[in-house]
């Protein structure tokens, strides 16, 4: 293999892929990037063996090759190069990688590409195709209430629900759910996969926000999903299992319903969380009667206290009710409205989050029970 590439180019397409990098495997392959000119271009992939990551960086290619060398290693030395300069890449005998760029130059010893597991293709036709930008917005506002704990894997996923020319995406733990409903380019048969949030928070680092679209391929065997936009492809494995039906707790009516600014409540909800923080993390909102300013915010811990006021809109009947800070900081930060109406059933109901203006999302959020 001999080529050369943009250093740019390279360190780009290095900090993409090496995000599917595994850290822990006992296959030292997997601590590796993939080499291989392809399509006149160098083809860069790493995988965890759950989520494979594929950028095509453009070469002027002299001889075919591959090769894997240490992914952290071979991006380091390419972020330490100059920008501007161009890099040329060539494997010698025994894997031993070359690079040179300028006057400076290095060795990196690798292993023999065929000991790299191979990365599925989905499939040879895309499913449905979404814009970017669209995608990239729905994925932000969801991820984040996929369960990190392994101990129900299910929830760690995110529900992709395709239905027509929809895509309705959902996540949850056991405090919390976020649903969000998009078109799709090209209608489908109605189907369902879930898919493992750690690689759509991966989708998301490479998605742009433009109109392009991002095709979308399900494997037949229905054990992979791939999407793949212009330079990149990122291919996932999928969970298997039935997502739970989280419609069952989506509260249909309320009885408190305040309309809010975004940015107040986040602003009025932070320095209340650092003091929930050094207690049980429990934030109080009490929202009409007493409270003229329309919300009061408060904690309380033994470290101190704290009250703000935010300014709403309230109709129904007054009520306090706690949540988890962490819950609330996460719902005003990644969901951009500008304003939310906050609806409710009294204290121990889950509280509703909906963006004014925007009726394909909803957020719910399960109150903490305290003594008074």
């Amino acid at each position: 293999m001999k080529l050369s590439v943009m250093q740019e180019n390279l360190a780009r397409g290095l900090s993409v892929v090496s995000r599917a990098v595994s850290s822990r495997s006992t296959l030292p392959v997997l601590a590796n990037v993939l080499l291989k000119t392809e399509d006149a271009g160098l083809k860069l992939t790493a995988t965890n063996l759950e989520i494979g990551i594929t950028y095509w960086v453009p070469g002027k290619i002299d001889q075919d090759g591959a090769t894997t060398v240490p992914a952290k290693l071979l991006t380091d030395l390419v972020n330490s190069l100059p920008s501007g300069d161009r890099v040329d890449l060539e494997v010698a005998a025994g894997e031993l990688l070359h690079v040179k760029a300028g006057r400076f130059q290095s060795h990196l010893k690798g292993i023999d590409a065929d000991e790299f597991p191979a990365i599925g293709t989905g499939g040879d036709r895309p499913t449905t195709r979404i814009a970017q930008n669209v995608l990239r917005r729905a994925l932000a506002e969801t991820t984040f209430a996929a369960a990190s704990d392994e101990a129900r894997p299910i929830l760690t996923g995110v529900l992709a629900k395709f239905e027509g020319s929809e895509l309705t995406l959902a996540a949850a733990d056991n405090y919390r759910i976020a649903v969000k409903t998009v078109p799709i380019l090209d209608a489908v048969p109605d189907t369902s996969v879930v898919i493992p949030a750690r690689a759509l928070i991966e989708l998301v680092r490479v998605l742009a926000d433009v109109d392009d679209p991002v095709d979308v391929v399900i494997a037949s065997a229905r054990n992979q999903v791939l999407f793949h936009l212009d330079g990149v492809d990122l291919v996932s494995r999928l969970i298997d299992g039935q997502f739970p039906n989280y419609q069952q707790v989506m509260p249909q009516t309320h009885a408190t319903r305040a309309v809010i600014d975004r940015e107040e409540l986040l602003r009025a909800v932070r320095p209340a969380a650092l003091i929930a923080h050094e207690s049980a993390n429990i934030v109080k909102l009490q929202i009409g009667d007493d409270s003229e300013a329309g919300i009061t915010v408060s904690a309380n811990a033994d470290v101190g206290d704290h009250v703000g006021q935010v300014e709403a809109s309230v109709e129904g009947d007054g009520t306090t009710i706690a949540f988890n800070a962490r819950y609330l900081a996460d719902v005003l930060t990644n969901v951009t409205a500008e304003q939310f109406a906050l609806e409710l059933n009294g204290p121990l109901s889950p509280g509703v989050f909906k963006p004014i203006g925007d009726d394909r999302y909803v957020h719910v959020v399960m109150p903490v029970r305290t003594t008074s």
